[in-house]
């Protein structure tokens, strides 16, 4: 699977952006797919999360409630990260990652395909 992240920018304290992840070729193995980030002097975190099948979510604390991953109802291998209530502090490249076996980790170092970084930067 190939993965191609887009739709950063850049964005007031308390506005929004939705990101999005194009999978392409053999989706259907995909099992979960990842959102991270990393802002400079940092080290990649995680995000949020989606199994590719079922849609549970999963999310870091520093976003629940204000950033929501799902997939395109009508773009099945498209998966968006709608961010809301924007902070400076969430300002980072942010990646899309996927893998191929069951488990919806934290961890960088499980995922076996990353997309491009797509900038996302948070004025105050």
């Amino acid at each position: 699977v190939q993965l191609q992240a887009s739709g950063g920018g850049s964005v007031q304290a308390g506005g929004s952006l939705r990101l999005s992840c194009t999978a392409s070729g053999r989706t259907f193995g995909s099992y979960f797919m990842g959102w991270f980030r990393q802002a400079p002097g940092k080290e990649r975190e995680y995000v949020a999360g989606i199994r590719w099948n079922g849609g549970i979510t999963y999310y870091s604390d520093s976003v629940k409630g204000r950033f929501a991953v799902a997939r395109d109802n009508a773009r099945r291998n498209v998966v968006h990260l709608q961010m809301n209530s924007l902070k400076p502090e969430d300002t980072a490249v942010y990646y899309c990652a996927a893998r191929n076996v069951p488990g919806a980790p934290t961890d960088a170092a499980q995922y076996d395909t990353w997309g491009q970084g797509t900038q996302v930067t948070v004025s105050s």
